[in-house]
């Protein structure tokens, strides 16, 4: 495009000057990412580069600020063996007024708290991680007294510490059932800019930055909450607005057949839930000293007892960081530690205390490799 620019602005092509200028042009969108080195190789190195320093590689130029920013990025690092496993964690503080994110290591180390979210603050949002990156669906806000359901999509960049807006959902919600599944977002009911259940769901596509609606729930459902285990959309819990109370049933979309089937066995009344390798962890409401655990293979539940060591509260969020499951209280005790659960643990010794802790009350967590 730039050669075809060039020439119709040089109606002698065949000038001196104006074979210079189209050479340099050229050279210029043909540029190597590391003069000297194959691009291949050129990508590789700057794979290896600490990750501190990616925001600041970011600024050299466009060139690397679009591979640092790319799918292909992650891809290099994933395959080198060199992602970085971090947890990141949405705090509010003891009034409840102001909230925010911040990343946590495997040692409880705060390596740093994000730039805030775009746009006003919500709630009843969504979030999913897609190829190493903090993606912030939708929600409901207050702003001046009115309130509004946002269609809105958010992604943050880990690698260069900053938001982008994405497009816009098809449909408002908030209080909806997202997750990732084979490298596309699942976002499914909740409730419209009326308040009213939705059944509608659609689905993400970041390689065409563009939602797709697929087919809906048999239901409308709302306060639910979705996972995703061998490549199948699972949506549990929450309401219905054709049911008394909370529903059993569980939703099971299959993409690869484009349709959904039922379960009958679901938890209800889900305050916290997290997947560990293919088993779904969750606690209920209505007896938050156990963890019921769910093994897809064969739809079975089993129930762990949470220890009081550690703390006494009756109310925790859920994180996951190298295969365990952390317990983070929604109460502040004084002599408070994590709790930490290791399901590959020898009998007797799956439960202890982490140095794990965020600076404020855990909203939700999620955890990135990148």
């Amino acid at each position: 495009m730039c050669f075809s620019n060039l020439v119709q602005q040089d109606s002698n092509p065949t000038s001196k000057s104006g074979s210079i200028l189209i050479s340099k042009v050229v050279n210029h969108c043909h540029s190597p990412i590391l003069p000297g080195l194959p691009d291949d190789v050129s990508k590789y190195c700057l794979a290896l580069v600490p990750r501190s320093h990616f925001p600041v590689m970011g600024a050299v130029c466009k060139q690397w600020r679009s591979f640092i920013k790319s799918k292909e990025f992650f891809t290099v690092r994933k395959l080198a063996g060199l992602l970085e496993e971090w947890l990141y964690v949405l705090t509010v503080d003891a009034e409840g007024k102001e909230s925010r994110w911040e990343v946590l290591d495997c040692f409880g180390h705060k390596h740093r708290q994000l730039r805030p979210m775009p746009g006003p603050a919500k709630a009843g949002f969504g979030v999913v991680v897609l190829n190493g990156k903090l993606m912030v669906i939708a929600g409901y806000a207050v702003a001046d007294g009115t309130g509004s359901v946002s269609p809105d999509l958010y992604q943050y960049d880990s690698c260069l510490n900053s938001w982008s807006k994405l497009a816009s959902m098809n449909v408002a919600r908030y209080d909806f059932a997202c997750a990732e599944v084979n490298g596309m977002i699942y976002v499914v009911g909740g409730r419209g800019t009326d308040g009213e259940s939705l059944s509608c769901a659609e689905v993400y596509d970041s390689d065409t930055d563009k939602w797709t609606v697929i087919e809906s729930l048999r239901r409308p459902r709302w306060g639910c909450f979705a996972y995703n285990i061998e490549g199948k959309l699972y949506v549990m819990g929450g309401r219905s607005s054709f049911t008394i109370g909370n529903s059993r049933f569980v939703d099971v979309y299959t993409p690869e057949n484009q349709t959904w089937c039922q379960m009958k066995n679901g938890c209800v009344m889900v305050t916290a839930h997290a997947v560990l390798g293919n088993k779904l962890f969750c606690m209920e409401w209505k007896n938050e000293r156990k963890l019921a655990i769910f093994n897809p293979l064969d739809n079975s539940w089993k129930m762990v007892t949470v220890p009081v060591t550690g703390s006494l509260s009756v109310g925790f969020r859920f994180g996951v960081l190298n295969g365990k499951l952390l317990l983070f209280s929604l109460q502040e005790d004084a002599g408070y530690y994590t709790l930490l659960y290791d399901p590959n643990a020898d009998p007797g010794s799956e439960w202890q205390t982490s140095e794990i802790k965020p600076s404020g009350l855990c909203l939700c967590t999620v955890t990135i490799k990148a």
